[in-house]
């Protein structure tokens, strides 16, 4: 098979909350991969500085949460500067507590920025894909997908609900050409969790439940991203793609 199948020269791809962790490493995957990029995230400097770090040239500056914020700037974006090829919807958070007692603000949050948000820009973005006839959509999942474990149910709740609005998106959607995906991570070194990686007792437990046997590593998150943005997944749709060192295939 040729190389060619996964070179992203020639296309651009927006990345959501790709001033850090899984969201920069993807973009600089892409990157790397030929594609032009647009950063996206909250914080100006955060942005700045990865823009500087990845080269990227563009950046979207905004609130994946706000439904009409998000419809604006992308419809903008596309009149002034093209078309956006592949999107990344890796925008997210964490908030650990049990059950019992999680403060219901920080669930509104989470599901404001873990779905909602997936929604929101993947709606936008969809609507120029489809008058177009091609379009890439990568949404982050989670190895908590498909498994739970204690004091973090409702992040497995919204994680769950993107793996179900990717299929979703691709019943409807790939009709009009589109291809529609998600990634599910294990457990990785990332800023959202430095606190487990710095915690013993959970890394050894990380260690000791993976058939890997360790964390995994950004890096190794890339090939899937540049896989189901490319060419070479052209009938694949609506797939949950589990990069978790084995953990979800083992008891």
């Amino acid at each position: 098979m040729s190389t060619s199948l996964f070179n992203l020269a020639g296309k651009r791809a927006l990345v959501t909350g790709s001033s850090q962790g899984i969201g920069f490493a993807l973009a600089k995957g892409l990157v790397d991969a030929g594609a032009e990029l647009i950063l996206n995230g909250r914080d100006e400097a955060k942005l700045a500085k990865a823009s500087e770090a990845i080269g990227a040239r563009q950046c979207l500056c905004l609130d994946v949460t706000d439904h009409k914020a998000v419809r604006s700037e992308i419809d903008a974006f596309e009149d002034r500067t093209g078309p956006i090829d592949i999107l990344v919807n890796n925008a997210g958070m964490q908030h650990r507590g049990p059950l019992e007692n999680f403060p219901p603000e920080a669930f509104e949050r989470m599901l404001a920025t873990n779905i909602s948000s997936v929604f929101n820009v993947g709606q936008a973005v969809a609507r120029h894909m489809i008058d177009r006839g091609a379009g890439k959509i990568i949404n982050i999942a989670s190895v908590n997908t498909a498994l739970a474990r204690p004091g973090i149910a409702p992040y497995t709740a919204t994680k769950g609900a993107v793996a179900n609005l990717t299929k979703g998106m691709a019943t409807d959607w790939a009709r009009y050409g589109l291809q529609c995906n998600a990634i599910a991570p294990g457990y990785f070194d990332t800023p959202l969790n430095a606190a487990l990686v710095n915690d013993p007792v959970f890394s050894d437990w990380v260690q000791n439940r993976t058939p890997a046997g360790r964390w995994g590593r950004l890096e190794e998150l890339v090939g899937a991203c540049v896989f189901l943005a490319s060419d070479a997944s052209t009938y694949v749709n609506g797939h949950v793609l589990y990069v978790d060192g084995g953990m979800s295939a083992s008891i």
